[in-house]
């Protein structure tokens, strides 16, 4: 694998196969809250607060036990585009992280979620995606940067949340 800049390695770049077609990307994410990692996995794990996290939801709706292995999330997307987002729990272990593979738009997305205590008090969430395929009039790049500011604002929007309920609580 190559990066496009000629960097040998690094965070958040687009990957280039030497196949034609095939192109991944990745997304990483990190961000600090004052809550500990069982409040911020109990925030994080309620799907009823993730439009407050992001207007893009419509409907989700679970398939089978939430947040078990082989469980399906099914997500209805208004904005920017309606689509059904559909996940796949491949992991989870409370409170610490969580794994899921997603289809959207003939996109398909690995997506994890890690839940650290930080030295201090708190938790250092990190949030990798690693994402491939072809979304109708969008090239991987401009994909990237739309899925890049998408977590960067749920993020934001989640870690106000976890402060203001660790701040309360």
């Amino acid at each position: 694998m190559n990066y496009p800049d000629g960097a040998k390695f690094g965070p958040a770049r687009t990957l280039f196969s030497g196949h034609p077609k095939l192109e991944i990307a990745r997304i990483e994410h990190v961000v600090f809250t004052k809550a500990d990692c069982v409040l911020a996995w109990r925030i994080f794990s309620d799907c009823d607060r993730w439009p407050r996290f992001s207007d893009s939801y419509g409907k989700i709706e679970w398939q089978g036990v939430p947040w078990a292995l082989g469980s399906r999330l099914q997500i209805e997307l208004v904005r920017p585009v309606q689509a059904i987002q559909r996940r796949v729990i491949t992991i989870c272990t409370p409170p610490r992280c969580v794994a899921w593979i997603n289809h959207v738009m003939g996109v398909t997305m690995e997506q994890w979620v890690l839940f650290d205590p930080y030295p201090g008090g708190g938790t250092r969430i990190t949030t990798w995606i690693e994402f491939t395929g072809n979304a109708p009039g969008v090239n991987v790049l401009e994909l990237r940067e739309i899925i890049a500011t998408f977590v960067e604002n749920w993020f934001s929007n989640f870690l106000t949340e976890c402060d203001r309920v660790a701040e309360n609580f």
